[in-house]
């Protein structure tokens, strides 16, 4: 594939309720661009019964809004010539249900830790986690396994060379539950066995007669060392062979694409990937759907790059928007709300988002709560993102005298919000915000990034299409990123530290230059508590010093100032001096005045 020429691409990403479809052409400049989109309902339901049909329908959108013939009947037409056909079909699936798991370990904070991170890096939905000491009685988890229909299981344990009773003990479990998979009835349940090399024959004798089992390497080979990626590896083809498999026209859609389907967040996550080691950069992102929200993080840590995914299935903005208000609470929501309301109104609006998944806010006010309980979700997904990025637990660290400022311990989050470089929000509350700085403002309040951050949108959801591109071209999959998907909104100075509203906290010296030459230099003393937004457009360069107050730090220690030179965004540069983390004052009154000064100052909703 790497030697194949692709001048014509195109891409469907298989949802639950969408099929997306991008056309990607090698212009006469030699760039790779997005040229045309179509859309259509997924079909893998009834009354269809067959993918392919929602592939085909997107397909002819794009045909027919293109010009170029892509289609002969239901077959694609390979390879391009002229205005007709195209060189490679590449796709992603979420449709379904997604990939669902469950995963099992040992020692819960360790290798089950570990195998949840396998999973979630994979691209699945993890419904549940075991170990042999998790507090259930052996009867409970049995019952469990039984009753949650996963589409695989992946079971770790042990160390190379360490106890095989526990691992074996779980593998007994699975056994004695006997789980029916939940897509098809004619064969068994695939389980990955990812542990102890030792305990290999017994796994075996244990599981071969009740599972197709599947070995691979151990997720966690020593204490001081993980090995995801061959269980991850061995998650995605069993993805496409078996689940998938299994899915209503999934047969046919196999035999159309060069490369292998991949779930859709994990072409997410590979494309997040790419980006942070091609650039260099500690990089997140944020996918919020309508049921779920998936979070990504790929940071260095002791000169490693790590990735971690993390999704919430239960925070969403429609079919889970209930369970947004059940965790976050009445009060976290409300206070981003800057005028008063009725808790039971409130109720009554999130219940009918609800049950009517597809409306969208048609008054200010409406749009208001609904981009508060979108900030709840993504805090909350942000919040067990970072209970699950850490670093190994139950590894003996040797300590030096250079050691002894590192505060890094076993099991601390990898997540530094000071070492960020970049971060992208997409989903629909994100991408599709009537103005891009509400769009910033919601990424800003909910993930609080501190010292100098840039942050960007997806334009269209085109990132699962580019993931996969990426396994076959990286340089095309990251110059539609860069080109075409990516909105750059701007960049965000936020001091970390804390004190009253009003005293001395940063002295900003601000020159922005444009293709038209240089702004007027700015020069201010921003005290605690503002938001302050400085226009700029994408072409835009500005040049900042930053001197903290003492008790404040930008990226270089507390009271050392900063130096930096960027380009702009479609927002621009945003100052945030509300401290980190930020707290609300408990007067609601007061609380109202102060987010609805924010929000005026910023121009969040002003016509």
């Amino acid at each position: 594939m790497e030697n194949k020429e692709l001048n014509i691409i195109i891409a469907t990403d298989c949802g639950s309720t969408t099929t997306k479809a991008i056309l990607i052409e090698k212009n006469e400049k030699g760039e790779y661009r997005q040229t045309f989109r179509g859309e259509a309902p997924t079909t893998v339901e009834e009354p269809y019964n067959d993918v392919t049909r929602g592939v085909l329908n997107a397909m002819q959108e794009v045909e027919e809004l293109s010009g170029r013939k892509i289609l002969d009947g239901e077959k694609i037409i390979y390879p391009a010539r002229g205005n007709t056909g195209v060189d490679i079909y590449i796709s992603t699936s979420s449709a379904g249900g997604g990939l669902q798991m469950l995963v099992a370990g040992a020692v819960k904070a360790m290798t089950a830790e570990s195998a949840q991170r396998a999973a979630l890096g994979a691209g699945a939905i993890v419904m549940d986690v075991l170990a042999s000491n998790d507090g259930r009685l052996a009867h409970q988890k049995i019952a469990r396994i039984r009753s949650l229909r996963p589409d695989m299981i992946l079971l770790s344990g042990g160390t190379d060379g360490g106890t095989v009773s526990h691992v074996v003990e779980i593998a007994e479990f699975i056994s004695a539950a006997n789980p029916k998979p939940r897509l098809g009835h004619s064969y068994s349940l695939p389980v990955i066995y990812a542990g102890n090399v030792n305990a290999r024959n017994e796994i075996k004798d244990v599981l071969e007669k009740k599972s197709t089992l599947y070995i691979t390497d151990n997720i966690r080979p020593t204490l001081e060392k993980e090995n995801l990626f061959p269980a991850r590896q061995e998650i995605q083809n069993l993805f496409m062979e078996h689940v998938m498999a299994q899915a209503p026209g999934y047969g046919k859609l196999k035999q159309w694409v060069e490369v292998p389907i991949m779930p859709t967040p994990a072409a997410v996550g590979y494309l997040i990937q790419t980006v942070a080691e091609e650039e260099g950069v500690n990089a997140m992102g944020v996918d919020i759907g309508g049921a779920t929200t998936d979070v990504f993080s790929d940071f260095e840590s002791n000169s490693e790059r790590v990735f971690n995914r993390t999704v919430s299935a239960n925070l969403g903005m429609s079919y889970s928007v209930s369970n947004v208000l059940a965790e976050a609470g009445l009060d976290n929501v409300l206070r981003w709300v800057p005028f008063e309301i009725n808790e039971e109104d409130l109720g009554n609006r999130i219940k009918n988002k609800m049950i009517r998944p597809t409306t969208i806010p048609h008054t200010k006010n409406e749009l208001i709560i609904e981009q508060a309980l979108a900030r709840e979700a993504l805090r909350l997904a942000f919040d067990q993102h970072k209970l699950l990025a850490v670093g190994l637990k139950g590894v003996q660290r040797i300590r030096s005298v250079s050691d002894t400022f590192d505060q890094t311990a076993s099991g601390a989050t990898l997540v530094d919000m000071m070492k960020l470089d970049l971060f992208i929000g997409s989903g629909g509350v994100l991408s599709h915000a009537p103005k891009r700085r509400q769009s910033m403002l919601m990424m800003i309040d909910s993930f609080q990034p501190m010292g100098f951050t840039r942050l960007a949108v997806d334009s269209i959801f085109m990132m699962p299409h580019l993931g996969v591109l990426a396994s076959v071209n990286k340089a095309a999959a990251k110059e539609v990123f860069e080109k075409d998907c990516l909105i750059p909104l701007g960049m965000c100075i936020a001091p970390a530290g804390n004190a009253k509203i009003g005293a001395k906290c940063l002295s900003v010296s601000i020159r922005i230059t444009t293709p038209q030459g240089e702004k007027p230099l700015i020069q201010e003393d921003i005290p605690v508590g503002e938001v302050r937004l400085y226009p700029m457009g994408i072409e835009d360069t500005a040049e900042v010093e930053a001197h903290p107050a003492r008790r404040f730090d930008v990226g270089e220690g507390h009271g050392k100032s900063a130096h930096k030179k960027f380009k702009g965004g479609k927002v621009g540069l945003v100052i945030d001096t509300r401290g980190r983390p930020f707290v609300l004052p408990e007067d609601k009154k007061v609380r109202r005045e102060l987010i609805a000064r924010w929000y005026k100052d910023f121009g969040m909703y002003e016509d």
